[in-house]
């Protein structure tokens, strides 16, 4: 894996730090990522901002994707935690799209993060197995069976090793703090995988925060919620990893719905 210093490290000083998880990551650790508040996980906004930034390659093992995360996540984490720079109660996780998949899960079965930060994440495996690849044009089944899940066979053949490794099907487990992201336009993971983690979490009782963006795919491409999601990512993870003060978007929220009917309100008074 790779780790990054914040910037104007201190030794004998404990930082939080931002563990990004995607697959193998290390081969990029000598290259200079530019600043942008466009970008939601930027490593230097992140050094800038007194973090820690480590990036752990992760190996998989096959109908073992979210397990094998946690199996190769956990042990780096704690490698460094044994170096003494890194508060163990200030480590965040964060990920997108197959990161976020492992973002949402590994909380689920672990508790070394004192917060999370999903987005665009496939959460159930057995609703998702069923869906389109809009953006492609090809059913999910062949990403499960064949692409980067790795779970290679349908699910009524091996029906543990999805409920295992979905962190839908494992919600009951998680005692983290959670940010999802979703835009309801999303072409390569529908955004209703967020929808069914986060209903899952609130009849559990867990604490979970989804952000929706109308209009926006995979990622924010329109530059004012391309910064808003950067900004709110640095909340969040200011309030859990710092102990900044929570905004009014953590502690409230706003209805979807509630939501729609403002931006429709918007609409109609600037007459677009």
């Amino acid at each position: 894996g790779a780790l990054y210093y914040p910037a104007g490290y201190q030794a004998g000083r404990r930082y939080p730090m931002i563990v990004y998880v995607y697959e193998r990551l290390s081969q990029g650790v000598h290259r200079y990522v530019v600043p942008d508040e466009r970008a939601a996980y930027n490593i230097t906004v992140f050094t800038q901002n007194g973090y820690f930034v480590l990036e752990p390659d992760i190996v998989y093992q096959d109908r073992r994707p979210g397990t094998s995360a946690v199996g190769c996540v956990e042990p780096a984490v704690q490698a460094v935690l044994a170096r003494g720079l890194v508060d163990s109660e200030r480590v965040g996780l964060v990920g997108h799209s197959w990161g976020g998949y492992q973002a949402s899960y590994i909380p689920t079965q672990t508790n070394i993060f004192a917060t999370a930060v999903a987005g665009a994440a496939l959460t159930n495996f057995f609703s998702m197995f069923g869906t389109v690849h809009w953006s492609g044009g090809f059913p999910e089944t062949s990403h499960f069976e064949t692409g980067q899940a790795r779970m290679d066979v349908p699910y009524w053949e091996d029906m543990e090793a999805y409920v295992r490794e979905s962190p839908a099907m494992q919600i009951t487990k998680l005692q983290t703090p959670m940010l999802l992201y979703f835009g309801d336009q999303d072409g390569t993971v529908d955004w209703h995988q967020g929808v069914e983690l986060y209903n899952y979490a609130r009849r559990a009782g867990k604490f979970l925060v989804m952000l929706v963006y109308p209009g926006e795919d995979h990622s924010p491409r329109q530059k004012k919620n391309q910064i808003d999601y950067h900004r709110r990512v640095l909340q969040w993870f200011g309030h859990y990893l710092k102990g900044e003060e929570a905004p009014d978007w953590i502690t409230g929220g706003q209805p979807l719905l509630e939501r729609e009917r403002e931006v429709k309100r918007l609409k109609a008074v600037n007459g677009r």
